[in-house]
């Protein structure tokens, strides 16, 4: 059943440029019939998501992840925000992308449970106190964005993108 995902938590931004930057989104399909397809692995465990990403206008995408964000929270999860960025759906920023390469998301997700205390570890211990602006600026950029865009959750993209 196709239904709207709602907009990410902000910290999400932060974790699809830094897939980009590990190199962990591998395009399988990119822009033929304007779908896009692609593997992007998880920071910590060896989990890999499916991502399919299908633009329908310019402010309308059918989108499918298997992440826990996107199918249990109903959020645009990293995995999607990660593939638009590469489709160019969404803002890029490779000098944040580099900075953001080699965090484990995963375990500072499970040690901190929380989005904002993630945030602040990273400004104090990652992210250069002349950058903290930027990556602000990054996400509330990427975040303003996708509120242009309708984003649909659409179980039965992979079946057709792969087909």
């Amino acid at each position: 059943m196709v239904k709207p995902l709602r907009r990410p938590p902000a910290i999400k931004v932060l974790e699809a440029a830094a897939a980009l930057g590990d190199r962990r989104v591998r395009i399988l399909a990119g822009g033929s019939a304007g779908v896009w397809v692609a593997r992007v692995s998880s920071s910590g465990r060896p989990r890999e998501y499916l991502v399919v990403v299908e633009p329908r206008g310019a402010e309308q995408v059918y989108a499918y992840s298997d992440d826990n964000g996107t199918r249990f929270r109903g959020y645009v999860g990293y995995p999607i925000l990660s593939l638009m960025m590469v489709a160019g759906l969404l803002p890029r920023d490779e000098e944040i992308e580099r900075l953001l390469s080699g965090v484990n998301w995963t375990l500072l997700n499970e040690r901190m449970r929380s989005y904002a205390k993630v945030l602040e570890h990273l400004r104090k211990t990652r992210i250069p106190g002349e950058k903290w602006g930027r990556v602000e600026r990054f996400m509330a950029e990427v975040l303003a964005r996708l509120r242009g865009i309708k984003v649909y959750y659409d179980p039965s993209l992979p079946s057709k993108a792969l087909a």
